[in-house]
């Protein structure tokens, strides 16, 4: 009987262990509209969301979704705490050896945003002060390009406050991704875009993917074989033109 009862017990245990074997933590960062944000009902939204739900069910993967600051994202995979992270990321070098990159699920490209009419190029941003969101590749695009040539980068936890700073006068810009300054300027009057969008393949032209724990080669397989089949299915023309309006 005691043979039975703990066969019973360990057949338990290894079936909890296979259904949670396809469970996905994903992490973001909910503050960078309109690819993640919280809603009134403290829910998470955004194209990054939509698109990660729609290839959990393609794949059959059970997933949650966590919220976090952006420059914690990979240093969580590297200790594990969650298994992919969907949040606007931009596939760099220096970030592709820290952790893997699904397939690219969006083009992206990058533009500095200033009160209308008072930089007509990026370089009258000399000795400007711009904000960027900390740890994003348009922090370090300053860094390693526009620093040396006086353009003084401010970090924020996230977009949202630097746009914030923008309005109110303390900063002289906001560089960001150009999909979310869009999506800002649409509700933002008396701002624009200053010069021509930055599309440098080591910072914006390679496109987003969706970090992976470097090594899970089966989450990656499953995630791309998901994303072609959105691709194929309509899905993912459907959340683009939702997101993607203009």
């Amino acid at each position: 009987m005691k043979k039975t009862l703990l066969s019973l017990a360990l057949l338990a245990a290894a079936g909890s262990t296979a259904a949670q074997a396809d469970e996905v933590k994903f992490v973001t960062n909910a503050a960078y509209p309109p690819f993640e944000f919280v809603d009134d009902n403290n829910e998470m939204q955004g194209f990054d969301i939509d698109l990660a739900k729609a290839l959990c069910e393609v794949a059959e993967l059970e997933c949650s979704f966590h919220n976090q600051a952006f420059d914690s994202l990979i240093p969580s995979l590297k200790f594990k705490r969650y298994h992919a992270a969907i949040a606007a990321m931009d596939i760099t070098p220096e970030r592709a050896e820290q952790v893997d990159f699904s397939d690219i699920y969006y083009e992206n490209s990058a533009v500095f945003v200033a009160p209308a009419g008072q930089f007509n190029a990026i370089e009258a941003l000399k000795d400007k002060t711009v904000g960027v969101q900390n740890g994003t590749s348009h922090q370090k695009y300053i860094q390693d390009n526009l620093e040396s040539d006086g353009l003084d980068p401010r970090a924020y936890p996230s977009v949202q406050d630097a746009l914030l700073d923008l309005t109110n006068g303390r900063i002289e810009a906001v560089f960001a991704d150009t999909a979310v300054v869009g999506d800002w300027l649409a509700k933002s009057e008396g701002y624009d875009v200053v010069g021509e969008a930055v599309t440098d393949d080591n910072y914006f032209g390679t496109g987003f993917g969706i970090a992976v724990t470097k090594g899970n080669q089966e989450l990656l397989d499953k995630l791309n074989q998901g994303l072609a089949e959105l691709k194929a299915n309509g899905t993912y023309d459907r959340l683009y033109g939702k997101y993607f309006p203009h």
